[in-house]
């Protein structure tokens, strides 16, 4: 285990923390093992479910082999060209982020713009952050999860209108203070979003990779 962590760069506990902390920052059901990886039933109208991989894997293929419908997405911990070997051409492979862990450092201290409001709420292990804009508008958001010894940052948004006022490094900071132990800081960032965590010290282990099935 250890070898195959280190020519990936990620850490499988790890990654199955996080799949679990995510878990519970969405609501959605607990991950299962199933083929080597991590299955979700999140059970919506866009998706049935999804598998997480922390590595290329022989359930993997399995997996690509034998899933002939849309709305069932494979998750990777790789990049689109390792994803793409291990799958028939009927899936499409996109890459869709980075996954990536923060120093654990204490947490910055929280600035605003003047006239915008913060507003906190920690239920359990799930903290949530919004900042509201003059009008009462939302300006920014973001979730965490703290499980299983990682603190996992969750759907870190600043809206059209708000953005370049240092909003998302404030959501950031309000969610960091609210860790309650010594857990990893660990997300997956949007391509949109990598300057952002990279800038606030954030090291890249993987990018990150989706696969769908192609309809029609």
């Amino acid at each position: 285990m250890g070898d195959r962590a280190d020519i990936l760069g990620v850490d499988p506990e790890l990654f199955r923390a996080w799949v679990a902390a995510r878990s519970l920052s969405r609501g959605v059901p607990a991950p299962v093992a199933d083929h080597g990886g991590w299955r979700v039933d999140t059970g919506s109208d866009r998706e049935h479910c999804r598998y997480f991989f922390a590595a290329p894997d022989a359930g993997l293929m399995a997996l690509g082999e034998a899933i002939d419908r849309p709305r069932i997405f494979l998750k990777l911990c790789g990049d689109v060209a390792a994803l793409k070997r291990l799958l028939p051409p009927r899936w499409r492979v996109e890459a869709t982020g980075y996954f990536m862990v923060g120093s654990g450092a204490p947490a910055l201290p929280v600035a605003i713009p003047r006239g915008y409001a913060l507003d906190r709420e920690a239920r359990g292990a799930v903290s949530h952050v919004r900042i509201l804009a003059p009008d009462g508008a939302l300006a920014a958001s973001g979730h965490a999860a703290e499980h299983g010894g990682v603190f996992a940052y969750d759907r870190i948004v600043t809206e059209e209108g708000h953005r370049r006022r240092g909003l998302g490094r404030a959501v950031m900071a309000a969610l960091g203070a609210m860790r309650r132990s010594p857990a990893v800081p660990v997300l997956v960032a949007s391509h949109a979003g990598h300057a952002l965590y990279s800038a606030l010290g954030w090291t890249t282990l993987r990018p990150y990779s989706t696969a769908e099935v192609q309809e029609g």
